[in-house]
């Protein structure tokens, strides 16, 4: 769901430093804590190891790989002492959270057509076209000469005084818009300059589309406002796709959902008569009208195969010997991609190493240290979600259907993708969150002599693309914690080139397997750092909230009565 790595951030702030200097292992002497528990390097290696096999088949939900997954997951979190945190059957708590999905495939390898000017094109799938496994609930995509509108940005937000749309009537036609939102591109404007909104999504685009009435929706596909490749596109978006089970899943999605080349709209515009770079620009204006391209007809049909299916959260809790009403919870997402068609070297499964296989384990070692700690006065949950790669689902399902009281809930850490090398100087998280959960991290991390780094990539929406939003978005105090790119041992010119080989020649691809190489000390000294602030927050009676100026405070507000 990411679509970017997320353990080392290019171009990040903050001086390189070339300095090897021994890194400190512990907190400064100024803090007194009695238990500080060290985490096992070699443990976190081998969970990776395991969960990144070709025996886990890449971990994909509904599938051997997600039973195995679970057994692991199960058998880990009783050997480290915790209680099942799961659904209640029959008066006793489980192990899991069962998260019913509707499953969706593309039968076979469908292509689309597009009739302009009296020419016809061919749009073969994962090179100029992507199409997704539709989600709106019918076995077949039929589609019979739309016409094609460019929508701009696929916009519409009042309280900007900004609407792409102008009025158009896109029942039965294929919109057209561009990815993320108009201030990209300029850096400043009604949308907070380059920090991607909710609009800039995806998902928004989509989700508007299916209200429009649209038949579908194409975005158009730019690597610098999307914040990933092609191939991410082509690697992801052509396998199976999920989504919660709905009562009206049209609502929710257009028949058509998918990913046209930029290259390929480019020249779509140019035979109609269109200036794609001049269109791009007045889209990121108000005055931008929507516009037909020309007489182009849009067709496809091909079937899908439909199934709901039933994957797994799996829940170990701690409970609290004083609150155990009041929880702390730390998620990480067990799902990766699964197994595809075999790439030239014979490759057939993605085994998503460190995406997320680091961060369960992470999860796993924090787990084993608390239930060998001292109880802590509120509950600890340990929550690792399905389908996070489908669009959240398994955080999604927890969210609406939450096992342990959101209001109740102090705070949420969620790991995804951590850093298997050294220790470096600084961590950071996604986006621009406004909470105090992140100033009392930061204030955490200074004793371990560790700086917070803000995310220097706002233009991507990070903070939208991972467990802690479906967390955030109802009001719950929710962050991502992400490993510093500033090492000990090569500064941020180490961090960053391993960043970049990541992004471009790993991420959402078959070769994110385990390296032996990885020493994991920097995940050690991280998870040792998120133990402490996780045991402080849950030995507290502190109820962290948003800042004032902050979105989801309103939301978080409305629950103050509930908590003491």
């Amino acid at each position: 769901m990411k679509h970017l790595i997320l353990y080392a951030l290019i171009g990040m702030a903050g001086a390189a430093s070339a300095a090897s200097a021994a890194p400190p292992v512990a907190p400064s002497a100024t803090f007194a804590q009695p238990f500080i528990p060290a985490f096992s390097a070699k443990r976190l290696s081998e969970d990776v190891r395991i969960l990144a096999s070709d025996t886990y088949e890449g971990r994909a939900p509904a599938t051997g790989g997600e039973n195995r997954s679970v057994d692991y997951l199960i058998a880990q979190m009783g050997h480290a002492g915790l209680q099942p945190g799961g659904s209640v059957h029959n008066g006793k708590r489980g192990w899991t959270q069962a998260v019913p999905l509707l499953r969706s495939e593309n039968v076979g390898t469908p292509q689309a057509t597009v009739r302009l000017a009296g020419t016809q094109q061919t749009l073969t799938q994962g090179q100029e076209i992507v199409m997704r496994a539709t989600l709106n609930g019918s076995g077949t995509v039929a589609i019979d000469s739309a016409p094609i509108v460019f929508v701009g940005y696929g916009v519409n937000a009042p309280e900007r005084q900004w609407d792409d749309f102008k009025g158009v009537d896109l029942h039965g036609k294929i919109a057209v818009v561009l990815i993320n939102d108009p201030d990209f591109e300029t850096g400043s404007g009604d949308f907070g300059g380059r920090e991607m909104t909710y609009y800039g999504r995806w998902t928004y685009k989509f989700e508007e589309a299916a209200r429009r009435g649209a038949k579908g929706m194409l975005i158009v596909h730019e690597t610098a406002p999307a914040s990933y490749g092609w191939d991410s596109v082509r690697n992801t978006d052509t396998l199976p796709r999920f989504d919660i089970v709905r009562a009206d899943p049209a609502a929710a999605h257009p028949l058509l959902e998918g990913w046209i080349h930029r290259d390929t709209a480019v020249a779509l515009f140019q035979r109609a008569g269109l200036d794609f770079e001049a269109l791009k620009r007045t889209a990121q204006t108000r005055a931008f009208q929507p516009i037909e391209l020309g007489d182009a007809r849009f067709s496809t049909q091909y079937a899908v195969n439909l199934a709901t299916i039933t994957s797994q959260n799996v829940v170990g809790r701690i409970k609290g010997r004083l609150y155990p009403d009041e929880s702390m919870v730390y998620v990480a997402h067990w799902d990766h991609l699964g197994p595809s068609v075999p790439d030239a070297q014979g490759d057939h499964i993605f085994n998503g190493a460190l995406d997320n296989a680091s961060g369960t384990a992470g999860l796993i070692e924090l787990a084993r240290q608390f239930s060998h700690g001292p109880s802590p006065e509120r509950s600890v949950v340990f929550l690792v979600v399905t389908a996070e790669e489908r669009g959240l689902l398994g955080s999604e399902y927890y969210g609406a259907n939450p096992l342990y009281p959101l209001a109740k809930t102090a705070g949420v850490i969620n790991l995804d993708i951590l850093d298997p090398h050294g220790p470096a100087r600084n961590f950071t998280s996604a986006g621009n969150a406004k909470l105090e959960l992140l100033d009392d991290l930061k204030a955490t991390a200074r004793r371990w002599n560790v700086r917070f780094t803000p995310d220097p990539r706002l233009a991507a929406g990070r903070f939208f693309r991972s467990d802690h939003f479906s967390f955030a978005k109802r009001g719950v105090p929710a962050l991502w914690f992400e490993s510093g790119n500033d090492w000990y041992d090569g500064g941020t010119a180490a961090g960053d080139a391993e960043a970049a080989d990541y992004n471009t020649n790993r991420y959402h691809q078959r070769n994110d397997e385990w390296q032996a190489s990885w020493s994991f000390t920097g995940m050690a000294r991280d998870l040792r750092i998120l133990h402490q602030f996780g045991r402080e927050l849950a030995n507290s009676r502190r109820w962290p909230n948003w800042n004032m100026d902050s979105e989801f405070r309103a939301i978080r507000d409305k629950t103050a009565s509930t908590r003491n």
